[in-house]
């Protein structure tokens, strides 16, 4: 690297203030100025721009500013900013240096730096110049800006380096090598998590929420007088008001104030693009105002329109990054609520100016990392509600004392240890928000605030309560103490405790809590503790929450007003007595107990959740009940109480599956009279025929799930019957036909039939609403389709129905439309001789308002032949998430690998690659992930140990789980802040748990993909787990969250470790789970295992032996290392036909939001990318590396139906038939003669003239060639492989955000070999071990001469510069003949 360029370098860090770092960039900036056209920037502060924006000299131009740029100067100027290859060279030589990418309003700089805290400069240059050729001037103030997650942006101070700061960040992110951590540094798409700005950003969006400025045509009073007349004015829309001034004296000159809360803002018809703005009240005054342009009146129009339609005088400047208060701001003097959180307000600045509004009642300045109380607020008396949570206050001044009028005071989130005495006399206040602060006891001077109704100390070091006279008064109505680590609680004998009206203990570590002289106690929660005994008074009680417990309840007396009870995830044998004496009992939640006998009895009982228990039967006699809900799922129950819909006439649902239930009782006692059933759930019982004709009388049935009982047949006049029908799932019995009289339910909009034996389509497809159709896993033949399908049809699953009839074409509009793929290629793991090990089978479900927020992947063949890779994506509510994790995330393993497969951190960087490939997606939306990678570790044959090892790795609520020896073992964890390390964690970033145990409110996981603004209380790295497989293991199984919530990973292999079929076996899954109660979208995918000795002992082709006089040749394995040394190159990953369900392809993905394209430097020995066509009868070419001498066999895809396996007839070697059409395999050593000593990588564009080329990617091998039979394509979702590349030679296409998807069929491929062939049963070639140079080509004889002369042709002169080296050259050909 050159001296003036290092001496530049150092110059960043040589002084301690970032002065010179600005002096450096805005030199630079100055250099690209030269080049540019820009539209003038203003010469004087606008009035918008406050004189701490105004200060940087980049965002001082308008954001809607011309360019006028020639397309080469651009590009020239953007290749100058792109990192070169020595500047990585250079940063990479040492560990304390890295790089920052610096970004400013137009272009975006790209600096390496060092960490060293002063670096001298290089001695050849002096060290006043530090290079440069002329002085550098210094920066009043620091022009560098930094922007996490795409937020807000702070200013740098001077002590904060840059560097130390992005090094920082991704270690906190979850990268632990810091060589890691200094190449992740330097990719620039590190910018979507982290960035740095030269001067201020102006984003469009935030500056019009500060204010709105420009010069337009205005017109005051009426357009009627003719007096008036339309003048050019300053106008600005800042606060609530309207100013408006002159052009010249924007600053000094009149302006005129037209207030707009209460006012109008009206289109003007007469004139275009014309507003009328009125003020309220009985002196209105009227601005007419001309914009240039629809788009600058439409954006007016909102803004202003939102500003008159409040009814108080508010302004939400909430993550606009100021640092001081626009001057507009201050014109609106009625201001009374001001909302500045998520801000950088200076302490000395921007606080102090907020005493000139003497009318603000409520202030916001939470998250403003204020390290101080602003005393200038204590000035403030007309202030009743001051927020100053998530800062960093230590101390509360003496001062706050003298706000006599505050009312609520919110200090959550900061490090408060002790409160002032002077706080006491703030008589007024009746709100205090303490939580997540440093408080070891509760504060002595709370026993002052007499009127105080509610308390928040959650979330602090509290390890003792004691509740007794004095500091009764210390708690109000409300206390929220969760989240402590409560060991004791004492509560005084006194009569003085009866102000105390709901108490939260949640997840406080009780474990005994007797809060019985709490008389007055309307709600208590204390879930998620470890209770072994409670006892509360039940006087007042009217809620109690004892959930996740083992708690055995005591009320005295017997609570008369409770109306709501969750004693839910307990271990309660009964129900306690006093339940059934509750008179005024709504809502009872005994969910997972071991409840055996079960009483309703209580008389205003509307909702009961009794599922996961252990109840045999029912009462025989029910009295009248209003009971709406009722929970019956996971019992022992064998019969209902055969009056149960007569004597509940208000039920609406019933969920009774997971029994064994052999019938159902009847709907009522006459057929005039109907029930009120709207919701049915008989999943998983034992229900016959018998059960059909008794859901007649349920006129309003809505939704009915009646999946693996044991129906045989449904009677057509039955069901014609429900009429109001919406909802059908009949999958899992025995079913041969759907009736016909399905098209009287009208409104149905949903069936699900699969895993029965249906060979006759329904015709369904006539109905008008329906949206899913579910026959899969069926004996479908011809499927018979009506000429105009249903407009609102999205979804149709055929798959599982190898013996369907169909023709593509009528159903391409349908959004996802899946069916088998050709049956014509055999087995990705049959090949090469070895035995199927795995299979797989997965679905996925759109949860109730249709919005599939899932995805799957599954590829059978994952860099080679031996390894697979499936996963599973759940994005909750958002879609982006999940589908971008599904088109990418193999991508990214596949790069990881090339850091070699042996490192056991390889599925870890995955995880963290992942989140900055999210993009701007990732920032506000998150996703789970659980990722299965199989690898193949061959071993000989007489030793122990297993050759195939599982990899699982997770964050969120996906989880996976292995089936071995029909027992659950469980492969994930969900990480929560009910782990201790995991709490500590988020409570160390200074993060709020709010009351569902969720960070920040957004998410319950604190290890999840996306969510970046969270970062680092909510990191994506995953937990990990290796398993070396067995013969002993089944299967395993990956789930969504919704999957996990609805069935135990127990029942969940229990459920499917019979289903022979994996398809079949993951759509068992997903209705289980759909019936249990899940709303929200499923997926699951099922991996069938095989593991025995054999296929364990199956190891890959060797190498062959060297040639003569050519010395040894390095073996080519998908993984290792390169002839320099560098990075190895394993196949691509998504080279097989990946199993992508989503609903639009990975074109249709933006650049912005994620790119698999590898950001490091190809390595040395792979080829340029060539473009090509492969035209029919045409032989592609590609070109091998120079110095790669290892050999490898492919074969044809096309092995099923050719006679090739015959033992009868022995084919000729080399060529079998099909048909019509030969196929004649031939294997062609080139003897090349090399004069390059190095092994380098040649030019395309000269050597392939002549040539077709084949596609080449810079990673990875070309795809192999296979011949299928069907000459109809095979749709991408489809379940199984039709078309695997062998041996890792997984060809990629790079698609438009830089992803991959498979390449098209080339049957006429001609491919370089890397590894030695194998010979297998029924006459394929062998290659001989030592190949004799004069046999350039080996054929059968009667195509000999034909072959020749097409190689011959194709093949290049023998001066061309491939001819220069002593390498030898491998190739293997494909003809494909047409007789």
């Amino acid at each position: 690297m050159p001296a003036v360029k290092t001496a530049n370098i150092y110059s960043l860090t040589s002084v301690n203030s970032t002065s010179s770092v600005n002096s450096l960039l805005s030199r630079r900036q100055q250099r690209h100025k030269r080049n540019l056209s820009l539209g003038a920037p203003p010469t004087s502060c606008s009035p918008g721009v406050s004189s701490v924006e105004a200060a940087s000299p980049a965002p001082s131009a308008s954001p809607l500013s011309t360019l006028s740029l020639d397309r080469r100067t651009f590009l020239r100027q953007k290749q100058s900013k792109q990192l070169q290859a020595s500047d990585k060279t250079w940063v990479r030589s040492d560990l304390r240096r890295g790089c920052i990418h610096v970004h400013d309003w137009l272009t975006s700089q790209t600096r390496p730096l060092t960490s060293q805290a002063s670096a001298q400069p290089d001695p050849e240059i002096p060290v006043g110049s530090k290079g440069w050729p002329e002085p550098i001037n210094t920066c009043p103030t620091p022009a560098l800006f930094i922007q996490l997650h795409g937020g807000a942006v702070r200013r740098l101070g001077d002590d904060e380096r840059p560097l130390q700061i992005l090094n920082e960040y991704l270690s906190n992110l979850g990268f632990e090598d810091p060589w890691r951590v200094q190449g992740e540094g330097m990719n620039p798409e590190i910018g979507c998590l982290i960035r740095f700005y030269y001067g201020k950003p102006r984003s469009v969006g935030g500056s019009e929420r500060v204010q709105l400025s420009g010069v337009f045509n205005v017109r005051k009073g009426k357009l009627a007088l003719p007096v008036n007349r339309w003048s050019k004015r300053q106008v600005t829309l800042s606060g609530t008001c309207l100013i408006v001034s002159s052009v010249k004296h924007a600053h000094t000159g009149k302006m005129h104030i037209l207030p707009l809360i209460g006012g109008k803002v009206e289109e003007v018809r007469r004139h275009n693009h014309c507003l009328a703005f009125s003020s309220a009240g009985a002196q209105s005054q009227t601005y007419y105002i001309s914009y240039d342009s629809y788009t600058e009146h439409l954006r007016w129009h909102r803004t202003a329109s939102k500003i008159a339609s409040q009814r108080v005088n508010s302004v939400d400047l909430s993550c606009c990054s100021l640092e001081e208060l626009p001057a507009q701001l201050f014109y609106s003097h009625d201001l009374t609520h001001l909302n500045l959180k998520n801000n950088f307000i200076s302490l000395h600045k921007g606080v102090p100016a907020l005493t000139r509004f003497c009318k603000l009642r409520s202030l916001s300045l939470s998250n403003n990392t204020l390290s101080e109380f602003p005393l200038a607020l204590c000035d403030n008396s007309s202030l009743t509600e001051l927020n100053l949570s998530g800062n960093r206050l230590s101390s509360l001044p003496a001062d706050i004392g003298t706000m006599h009028n505050l009312q609520t005071l919110l200090l959550d989130g900061n490090f408060l240890s002790s409160l002032p005495v002077e706080l006491g006399s703030l008589e007024g206040l009746t709100y205090l928000g303490l939580s997540f602060n440093c408080f070891s006891c509760v504060p002595p001077v709370l026993e002052k605030l007499r009127g105080m109704e509610r308390l928040c100390l959650a979330g602090n070091q509290l390890s003792v309560l004691d509740i007794f006279v004095p500091l009764s008064t210390v708690f109000p109505y409300v206390s929220v103490l969760r989240l402590n680590q409560l060991q004791k609680v004492t509560v005084g004998q006194s009569n003085q405790l009866v102000h105390i009206i709901q108490l939260d203990l949640r997840d406080a570590g009780l474990q005994e809590l007797d809060i019985m002289p709490l008389c007055r106690l309307e709600l208590l929660r204390c879930d998620r503790n470890t209770l072994s005994i409670l006892r509360v008074s039940g006087h007042a009680l009217k809620s109690l929450h004892a959930a996740h417990n083992g708690t055995n309840v005591c009320l005295q007396p017997v609570p008369e007003n409770l109306t709501v009870l969750d004693l839910s995830w307990n271990k309660l044998g009964f129900v306690p007595e006093w339940v059934s004496e509750s008179s005024k009992l709504e809502v009872l939640d005994i969910n997972h107990n071991a409840i055996t006998e079960l009483l309703m009895c209580s008389g205003s009982l509307r909702k009961l959740l009794a599922g996961w228990n252990e109840v045999c039967q029912l009462a025989e006699r029910l009295e009248r009940s209003p009971l709406e809900v009722l929970d019956l799922q996971h019992n022992n129950l064998t019969e209902l109480p055969h009056n149960l819909f007569i004597k509940a006439q208000s039920l609406r649902y019933l969920n009774v599956s997971a029994n064994k239930l052999e019938n159902l009782p009847a709907a009522s006692l006459s057929e005039d009279s109907f029930s009120s059933l709207e919701e049915l759930y008989v999943t998983n019982n034992s229900l016959t025929d018998k059960c059909v004709p008794l859901l007649t009388g349920h006129k309003n049935l809505r939704v009915l799930h009646l999946a693996y009982n044991q129906l045989q047949t449904f009677t057509a006049s039955k069901l014609a019957r429900l009429e109001q029908l919406e909802e059908l799932d009949l999958s899992g019995n025995r079913l041969r036909a759907v009736p016909t009289t399905i098209l009287s339910c009208q409104r149905l909009h949903t069936l699900s039939a699969h895993s029965n034996c249906i060979n006759a389509f329904p015709e369904v497809l006539q109905l008008p609403e329906i949206k899913c159709v579910d026959l899969s896993c069926n004996e479908l033949t011809e499927v018979t389709l009506p000429e105009t399908l249903p407009p609102k049809l999205q979804e149709l699953d055929l798959t599982g129905n190898p013996r369907r009839n169909l023709d593509h074409k009528s159903l391409d509009n349908i959004k996802c439309f899946r069916v088998d793929p050709s049956p014509s290629a055999p087995c990705v793991n049959e090949r090469h001789g070895a035995p199927a090990v795995w299979s797989h089978g997965y679905t996925e479900a759109s949860g109730v308002k249709n919005k599939l927020c899932v995805a799957a992947l599954a590829l059978d063949s994952f860099c080679g032949i031996r390894e697979a890779l499936y996963g599973v994506f759940d994005g909750d509510k958002n879609v982006e998430v999940p589908y971008l994790l599904q088109c990418t995330m193999g991508d990214v393993l596949a790069e990881e690998l090339q850091w070699g497969q042996r490192r056991e951190d390889y599925m870890t960087n995955t995880f963290l690659t992942m989140q900055r490939k999210l993009g701007t997606a990732g920032q506000r939306m998150g996703g789970s992930a659980a990722l299965c990678h199989i690898r193949h570790d061959p071993v000989a044959l007489g030793e122990h140990g297993g050759c195939f090892t599982l990899k699982a790795a997770n964050v969120g609520r996906c989880q996976a789980v292995l089936c071995r020896d029909g027992k659950a073992m469980q492969l994930s964890t969900t990480h929560t802040v009910k782990e201790e390390a995991e709490y500590q964690r988020v409570r160390q970033h200074n993060a709020i748990i709010t009351e569902d145990n969720k960070v920040s409110g957004v998410t319950d996981s604190t290890r999840i993909m996306g969510y970046s603004f969270l970062c680092p209380s909510v990191t994506p790295r995953p937990h990990v787990s290796t398993v070396t497989l067995t013969p002993q293991d089944e299967f395993f199984l990956l789930g969504s969250r919704g999957l996990w919530d609805s069935l135990s990973p127990n029942e969940a292999v229990e459920a499917v470790r019979n289903v022979p079929d994996a398809l079949a076996a993951a759509k068992k899954l997903v209705t289980l789970a759909q019936s249990y109660g899940c709303s929200d979208s499923l997926s699951a995918v099922v991996v069938q295992l095989s593991i025995t000795e054999d296929c364990c002992c199956f190891c890959e082709p060797p190498p062959p032996p060297p040639s003569p006089g050519l010395g040894a040749h390095n073996s080519t394995h998908p993984y290792s290392a390169g002839g320099d040394g560098g990075i190895p190159l394993p196949p691509a990953s998504s080279g097989t036909v990946s199993e992508l369900s989503s609903e639009f392809s990975t074109s249709e993905m933006s650049s912005e939001v994620g790119s698999t394209a590898s950001s490091e430097d190809p390595p040395p020995q792979t080829e340029p990318l060539t473009s090509h066509l492969n035209l029919p009868g045409r032989v592609g070419l590609r070109r091998p590396v120079c110095g790669g001498g290892s050999f490898q066999r492919q074969f044809s895809g096309a092995l099923s139906d050719n006679g090739v396996d015959s033992e009868d007839e022995e084919p000729i070697a080399g060529v079998f038939s099909n048909g019509s059409r030969v196929e004649v395999e031939a294997d062609v050593h080139c003897l090349h003669r090399h004069d390059c000593p190095a092994p380098q990588t040649h030019d395309h564009s000269q050597s392939s003239t002549n040539i077709p080329p084949a596609v080449v990617s810079h990673h990875e091998p070309a795809p192999l060639p296979f011949s299928s039979p069907s000459p109809s394509p095979v749709p991408p979702s489809s379940p199984c492989l039709s078309r695997e590349p062998q041996s890792g030679t997984l060809g990629r296409r790079a698609r438009a955000n830089g992803s991959v998807a498979c390449q098209g069929k080339n049957q006429d491929l001609i491919e370089e070999a890397a590894d030695a062939p194998v010979r297998k049963q029924g006459g394929y070639f062998n290659a001989p071990a030592q190949p004799d140079p004069d046999d350039q080509l080996i054929i059968p004889p009667e195509l000999e001469e034909e072959v020749r002369q097409i190689i011959q042709h194709l093949l290049p002169p023998k001066d061309s510069d491939h001819a220069c080296g002593p390498e030898r050259e491998f190739f293997v050909f494909y003809f494909i003949f047409y007789c």
